[in-house]
């Protein structure tokens, strides 16, 4: 959430006061979210090895959440359930998502309701988080050893990752791992020059990633960049005191918001390889920080 995007979502919660709680909830959902529904620019279609995979959402009519499933031709391989942050729809994540299938993963990556070609208008919070269980319900029908299985979100998708991870018990997945993610929205909107304001009651979507971090059950590991223009590093920090053992906090020194997998791949590789490692159930290797 740059600089320019938390004036916007200032200005959102003073003009839905003024104008009545529907407004104030849409206004955060647009600013909060930024949906992305035409393709990224750049885009070459549907990368080589990826299928379309469409997930009907119980009790709508028809309401369908849009997803890739890029699977390995090794059936043990490790898989990850993708989830993208703001502004990101599945084709401007392609460049990520491919990451993590040159690191050997199988991945299912979804647009949340609002993006891309799932359906829906503005995204919510709480819709955020259903669509994220919804897809994991079906990755668990393709991997069937919880050991393989991986919840991973990037920046807003870190915290309805972590909210995912809440849900899901140690014998139904292997980890959790957010990189560059927030502590809260009301804490993003603190963090900026308008922090002065007493706005921080009016935020409905608040995203209390921090809190809800505690309840976590899984081994996390916590990634962040160092030159973060847009989330605070010391949010990692906030994160990876209230996470549970076993536990991981890693910072990339220079690497921005959306560069980690690119400042330095190798230490990003070889991190997430020994995540994995320990978290498939050899003893665990790694220090607190």
């Amino acid at each position: 959430m740059t600089s320019f995007l938390r004036r916007l979502l200032v200005a959102s919660l003073l003009l839905g006061a003024a104008s009545g709680c529907a407004t104030l909830d849409s206004k955060q959902s647009e600013w909060i979210f930024q949906p992305a529904r035409e393709n990224w620019r750049g885009f070459q279609g549907l990368p080589a090895g990826v299928e379309e995979v469409w997930l009907k959402v119980p009790g709508t009519r028809d309401e369908q959440v849009h997803g890739w499933w890029a699977p390995q031709a090794d059936p043990d391989a490790p898989a990850v359930l993708y989830l993208h942050g703001a502004r990101w729809n599945l084709t401007g994540s392609s460049f990520r998502i491919q990451r993590w299938r040159e690191m050997g993963f199988s991945v299912l990556a979804i647009d949340y309701r609002g993006f891309g070609q799932s359906s829906g208008a503005l995204p919510t919070e709480a819709q955020a988080y259903a669509d994220a269980a919804l897809a994991w319900e079906w990755l668990k029908t393709r991997v069937p050893q919880p050991r393989r299985r991986f919840i991973y979100g990037h920046s807003l998708g870190g915290a309805v990752a972590i909210d995912l991870a809440t849900r899901v018990a140690p014998a139904e997945a292997a980890g959790l791992v957010t990189e560059a993610t927030f502590t809260s929205v009301p804490d993003v909107v603190a963090a900026s020059r308008y922090g002065w304001l007493p706005v921080g009651f009016l935020i409905t979507q608040r995203f209390e990633a921090a809190v809800r971090m505690r309840r976590v059950a899984l081994p996390t590991l916590i990634l962040h960049g160092t030159a973060d223009g847009v989330i605070p590093h010391g949010m990692a920090d906030r994160l990876f005191e209230a996470a549970n053992e076993p536990k991981r906090l890693v910072k990339f020194e220079g690497a921005g918001h959306s560069g980690l997998a690119w400042a330095d791949y190798e230490r990003y590789r070889a991190t997430i390889a020994e995540f994995v490692r320990d978290a498939a159930g050899d003893p665990p290797r790694y220090a607190a920080r």
